[in-house]
């Protein structure tokens, strides 16, 4: 039956009727009867509706790729079909000695850029312990780590803690226990804070591209197919081929399908490069549903196989929800729709371009199940730094048709391979209205961010290209501002957060006036001000440039140049030999046995004197070598009130190191990412090759960067000391990551290579007199 849609140009609701929390979302875990999420090596278990982490001491293999003596020994485990069906599968648990694991106990949680959560589990544990539990938000991005303790006890308790400045959207959580404690999750929630600011969605799926409006419109909504008909130029062909996929106009058909043997393309793609005859996309067809006077847009699937150029057969059908124009990097975008096909089949999604087929990122809404019975569709998305560019909603209709991956012994699920009609009718693009141009809040001793009122930039009447805005009120020290965001967008906090303008450090002259300084766009870019004040500003768009002059003020703390120190330390890591690698992340054995052994059984730390915040750019150099060739993975780690490291924040700091043989010089430039705030100190992990061996790191500096003062030596801010051990920790062979002693000792080791009176390089088992450090022996 036909569902009524209501022709509204502007869509208004209020989030919330009063101040307080909101749950954003829940899961209970009773609800599962095996493990719904992506496995990361570790897999729960289930106890009368219960997710048990057992402790660390096992390993996960596999069946496919299990030895005969594992599977004799193992207990058998299942991921349950009922999460992610890409991530089912059967494990072997295998006994070993190992303590730290991960897993996700929380996946797809609808978080905002900027956004602040709360969580509250029911949880118990066999000991009292302390666990990381990270929030995540993309694989290759930041996480918000968060120290959690667990007490002791039979009964469960509800276990309650803290999130903010999360830098994305669709979050999960990752339990990263280091305990052989048994711990035992039965439900979990999330929480926000609940707004009070009324907010406007716009419909966009009209025939002009723009929004319906709220006095009346000429714009013809498209999103319900019984507009009509798609107009004429639509359905052009050339040389027997449609090719307005790729046109200017791709905007404003709503509805583009592709289904193999039609419409193949024997043009030029869009890389300008010639097309191979594959099918491409045309406008979807409008067809009356069986029995009905209902049109619905229809796709009929009726050839599913391998496509030439090495695509994946999973897209070789596909849907597209258009939208009619591109959105960028912390736009709201609504999307709704209903949906049913003649079969029940699973369908991914992913983000597109304008031009439908023009991927752009993996993962949009998540899979989207259909039935043989109508359900209706709906989700907001924040678009992040990597879908911002999206303009349609791709759904790959036959992704189980092929086999997961090259290596996967999991079947072809053979009834996607057959014929089947996929509907989709009341199609809905909204967007949230946002004021665009240059916007500016800012907080201080007795001003706190107000990103409803931020202060729009005006057109200077000089310059077309230049906008100007004042922030702070002269002669009221109460609006006085020491820290400001600057965004392209005004109307909700999130968006505001996702799409800011970011420079660097701003320094005055005697007037009170800056140099021009080079911006760039990211997503929530604090301003830090060189004193309290009011402060004129002036941005070039054309050059992306920002300018400010304080019009009243405090008298800006000046920090004075620095040498740069060089701590000449040498630092030793006697890294002992590994076990072999666990499973990965897909239970599939790292090396040809299995063992307990991680890359970070033996780590050594370089700490910075303070914490570093979002967005501070340091220096870091240093000598190093090693008694073989060697690779170590670097992590980023906070450090406690002991100023021991501690909570682990990021996989990755200053990706990897390579040692040889002989001393190289490092040097790298880092800028503290969004999920890193917080983070002081760089964890080189020494057990990424499984021998062991002696690593050498010496005569390290650690500053803050300035490219004029770097010229001189000199640096605003050591963040090292320029004596002593201090700021260097070690762990070799301690079995707990939590387990660092410091280094205390300076002494000199030297270098292991031997020179002949003739200056060449010898073996060790030369016989003779040799040249070791600049001295001679006799061997």
């Amino acid at each position: 039956m036909k569902k009524l849609f209501t022709l509204l140009a502007l869509l208004a609701m209020v989030l919330g009727a009063q101040a307080g929390e909101k749950k954003i979302y829940s899961v209970d875990y009773s609800t599962y009867t095996a493990f719904p999420f992506y496995v990361m090596g570790y897999v729960p278990e289930w106890n009368s509706g219960i997710m048990t982490d057992l402790g660390g001491n096992y390993t996960y293999v596999d069946v496919e790729k299990a030895t005969d003596d594992q599977a004799s020994s193992g207990v058998l485990v299942e991921v349950s079909p009922a999460g992610d069906g890409a991530y089912s599968g059967k494990f072997y648990r295998v006994a070993s000695t190992g303590t730290w694991h991960q897993y996700f106990i929380a996946d797809n949680i609808p978080t905002e850029v900027g956004g602040a959560y709360h969580v509250k589990a029911l949880v118990k544990a066999s000991k009292a312990v302390t666990i990381n539990v990270n929030m995540g938000w993309n694989w290759s991005g930041g996480v918000v780590g968060a120290d959690v303790s667990i007490p002791a006890g039979d009964d469960f308790v509800e276990v309650e803690w803290n999130y903010t400045e999360i830098g994305g959207s669709s979050c999960n959580l990752v339990a990263q226990p280091n305990t052989d404690a048994q711990i035992e999750w039965k439900s979990l929630e999330v929480y926000t804070e609940e707004s009070t600011v009324p907010v406007t969605w716009l419909q966009m799926l009209t025939n002009d591209g723009k929004a319906l409006d709220e006095e009346g419109h000429s714009n013809k909504y498209m999103g319900d197919a019984e507009f009509g008909a798609w107009d004429a130029w639509a359905l052009e062909t050339t040389d027997g081929v449609n090719i307005n996929w790729k046109g200017d106009k791709t905007g404003q058909i709503c509805a583009w399908s592709l289904t193999m043997g039609k419409n193949n393309d024997t043009g030029v793609g869009l890389d300008g490069k010639d097309l191979d005859g594959r099918a491409r996309p045309y406008p979807a067809a409008i067809e009356l549903e069986e029995g009905t006077t209902n049109h619905v847009f229809a796709i009929h699937v009726d050839q599913v196989a391998d496509i030439d150029g090495g695509a994946s057969i999973g897209w070789s059908n596909q849907f597209w929800i258009q939208s009619p124009k591109t959105w960028k990097a912390g736009t709201k975008v609504k999307i709704k729709f209903r949906y049913k096909a003649d079969r029940a089949q699973r369908t991914e999604t992913q983000f597109h371009k304008i031009h439908p087929s023009d991927y752009l990122f993996w993962n949009a809404v998540g899979d989207v199940n259909f039935t043989t019975q109508w359900q209706d569709f709906e989700k907001t998305v924040e678009l992040t730094s990597d879908t911002g560019g999206a303009a349609s909603l791709a759904f790959n209709l036959t992704p189980d048709a092929a086999a997961k991956s090259d290596t996967d012994s999991t079947p072809k699920d053979e009834a996607s391979l057959q014929p089947n009609v996929f509907y989709f009718d009341d199609l809905s693009w909204e967007v949230l209205k946002l004021d665009e141009g240059y916007f500016v809040a800012g907080k201080g001793e007795s001003v706190a961010y107000d990103y409803a009122q931020a202060i729009q930039f005006t057109q200077d009447p000089e310059d077309p290209d230049v906008y100007v805005a004042t922030i702070g009120t002269e002669g009221k020290k109460d609006s006085w501002v020491d820290e400001i965001q600057i965004s392209t967008v005004r109307g909700d906090k999130s968006a505001f957060l996702g799409a800011t303008l970011k420079v660097g450090t701003i320094k005055l002259d005697e007037f009170g006036m800056s140099d021009w300084l080079d911006y760039t766009e990211t997503s929530q870019a604090k301003i830090k001000l060189p004193a309290a004040g009011v402060y004129f500003i002036e941005i070039d768009t054309d050059a992306k440039q920002m300018r400010f002059e304080q019009l009243e003020g405090d008298a800006p703390v000046v920090k004075e140049p620095v040498a740069i120190v060089t701590n000449l330390t040498e630092n030793v890591v006697n890294a002992t030999e590994r076990d072999w690698l666990p499973a990965d992340q897909d239970g599939n054995p790292v090396e040809a046995e299995i063992g307990n052994g991680a890359a970070w059984d033996n780590q050594f730390w370089i700490a910075a004197n303070r914490d570093l915040v979002t967005d501070e750019v340091t220096v870091l150099k240093f000598q190093y070598k090693a008694s073989k060739v060697a690779r170590t993975s670097t992590q980023a780690h906070k450090v406690g009130d002991d100023g021991k490291p501690c909570t682990y924040l990021h996989w990755q700091a200053i990706g990897d190191v390579n040692f040889t043989e002989e001393w190289q010089d490092f040097e790298t430039t880092f800028t503290v990412p969004a999920g890193d705030n917080g983070m002081r100190s760089i964890a080189f992990n020494m057990a990424e090759i499984k021998e062991a061996c002696d690593y050498y790191i010496k005569n390290v500096q650690w500053y803050l960067k300035d490219e004029t003062l770097e010229a001189e030596g000199k640096t605003y801010e050591n963040l090292i000391n320029a004596e002593g051990a201090e700021n260097f920790w070690i762990k070799v062979n301690s079995g707990a990551p939590t387990a660092i002693r410091s280094i205390t000792s300076n002494a000199k080791i030297g270098s292991a290579v031997l020179y002949n009176l003739a200056g060449q390089r010898v073996a060790k088992d030369y016989k003779g007199i040799v040249v070791k450090d600049g001295k001679k022996y006799v061997k």
